[in-house]
Parts: structure tokens; C-alpha cells; sequence
């Protein structure tokens, strides 16, 4: 009866990462609305809605299964990288918006900018974590006597 259960998989967007990545896009949303109403300059708002548009199309890619579908593009290297660039444009963007003395909106813009980035941190964590730990597909890990089969 345990294996049953455990061969069920939970819904995505009731799993640990569906829920960071909606918690990414939630603080992203608010990062861009703070920077939006404080009129900050151009470059904050285009990278924040940048990267709000990526993380709705990964949220719509999992929702969808098509990473199941699409199973020519390795998905989990896609998702790391893009918490990785994520994680640097919004600490740079955090950074500057928080650098000079800005107007009480551009501060928070930058603090739900260093949240998000403290989001996709922990979004690239949880993909790495289960790629090793539960490596499935492809990217299987070899059993030592496999390879001793293969060399004869």
C-alpha cells in the first residue's frame, strides 16, 4: 500500500518547488510594482518584468508537464541556470536601487529585489538537490556493476 502512495507525484504546485517559485514570483511582482510607482530608472523595471516573464513561463511549463512532454531539452539545467542569472541581475539591480538615497519605494523595490534573489537561491538548491539525490531519466547514475559488464 506504501508503494502506491509513493508512486503518485504530487502536484506542482503543491510541491516544496512549486512553491518557491511562486513565492519567486510573488516577491518579484511586488519588487516590480515598488519600482514602477517610484519611477526608478528603466533598467530596474525592464530586468524585474524580465525576469518575472521567466519564472511565469517555467511555472506554466511545470503546470503543464510539458518538461515530461519535451523530454529532448535537459529541464532541471535549464531551471538552475536561470536561478543562477536570476539571482545575479537581481543582486546587482538590488544593489544599485538600494545605493543612493532613494525614495522610500526604491528602497523596498530593492529589499523584494534580495528577496527574490534569496528565492531563486533557494529554487536553484532545490532542483540541484534533487538531482542528486533522486537522479531519474537520462541523467540516471550508473551502478558500479554495470560499468564492470560493459568493459568485457
Amino acid at each position: 500500500m506504501e508503494s502506491e502512495e509513493q508512486d503518485v507525484e504530487q502536484p506542482f504546485c503543491l510541491s516544496v518547488k512549486g512553491l518557491v517559485k511562486m513565492l519567486r514570483l510573488a516577491v518579484n511582482v511586488a519588487s516590480m510594482t515598488f519600482f514602477i510607482i517610484a519611477q526608478a530608472p528603466e533598467p530596474y523595471i525592464v530586468i524585474t518584468g524580465f525576469e518575472l516573464t521567466i519564472i511565469f513561463f517555467f511555472i506554466a511549463l511545470y503546470l503543464c508537464r510539458l518538461d515530461k512532454v519535451m523530454r529532448w531539452l535537459f529541464w532541471p539545467l535549464l531551471d538552475i541556470t536561470n536561478s543562477m542569472v536570476a539571482t545575479l541581475f537581481m543582486l546587482v539591480v538590488s544593489v544599485l536601487a538600494l545605493i543612493p538615497k532613494p525614495s522610500t519605494m526604491t528602497i523596498l523595490g530593492g529589499v523584494f529585489g534580495l528577496l527574490t534573489a534569496v528565492c531563486a537561491i533557494a529554487d536553484c538548491a532545490l532542483v540541484y538537490r534533487k538531482l542528486l539525490l533522486n537522479p531519474s531519466g537520462p541523467y540516471r547514475k550508473r551502478s558500479p556493476d554495470y560499468s564492470k559488464d560493459e568493459s568485457q
